[in-house]
């Protein structure tokens, strides 16, 4: 089924804040490592008012991280492709050309400090992203992550399209999301997606949609808007 743009509820704000918020995106695939550095600093300079929040929009080469709840029996074949311990929420999780990665830096001290509504808050701006390609995504009590129905696969068939993961530290948050829009979907055979072995992991492209990552970064951000506030 799916669901137009105008059938969803309203637009809300539910976490405006103060200055726009720095919108930024890397024109190549982005070392992880460095990745993490970037974050750290980030982080720390927004706590202490020496910087913007920001939202960096990145792709990595291929790669896999391992949450804090990663199990080991997860990570199936290990030498497929490096492997990075991180201390975002969650189980292991592919990076790689043709997924879209929004890392998200906000001081939720200065907007809502409830970590809840924050995840809430990320999960509704991805389901509202997908709607403005006509694609239902759906929470999911027992799964992290966004889903999609995939009917013409079988009756209970449901895919994984976008994941988050995400890390506070003196209430600025790291990490973020990451939508497939179209990366190599056999690179996620190396590992069981978040720990769910029932379920398989799909990409708009895959969906059949022709959207390009240029499309995917116009509806995230303005959908970021209409939840945490305007951007610059």
């Amino acid at each position: 089924m799916v669901k137009l743009r105008d059938e969803l509820a309203p637009p809300r704000l539910a976490f405006g804040g103060g200055a726009p918020v720095e919108w930024s995106f890397a024109p190549a695939p982005v070392d992880y490592q460095h990745a993490l550095d970037h974050m750290d600093a980030r982080a720390a300079a927004i706590h202490q008012g020496r910087a913007r929040e920001q939202v960096w929009l990145i792709e990595h080469p291929p790669l896999y991280t391992a949450g804090t709840s990663a199990e080991d029996t997860d990570l199936i074949d290990a030498g497929a492709f490096p492997v990075y311990r991180t201390g975002r929420g969650g189980q292991y999780t592919y990076h790689g050309p043709g997924q879209r990665v929004a890392y998200v830096m906000l001081d939720l001290k200065a907007r809502t400090p409830d970590v809840r509504r924050f995840v809430a808050a990320l999960e509704d701006w991805i389901i509202r992203t997908l709607a403005d390609f006509n694609v239902t995504g759906e929470r999911r009590e027992d799964r992290v992550g966004v889903w999609v129905r995939r009917p013409e696969l079988g009756t209970t068939r449901e895919d994984k399209i976008a994941a988050l993961g995400i890390r506070i530290r003196r209430w600025v948050t790291l990490h973020g999301i990451s939508i497939n829009v179209d990366p190599d979907l056999s690179h996620f055979s190396g590992i069981v997606p978040c720990g769910v072995r029932d379920h398989g992991v799909t990409s708009l492209v895959d969906l059949g949609l022709p959207v390009t990552m240029a499309d995917v970064d116009v509806a995230l951000r303005r959908n970021f808007e209409e939840i945490f506030g305007p951007t610059a």
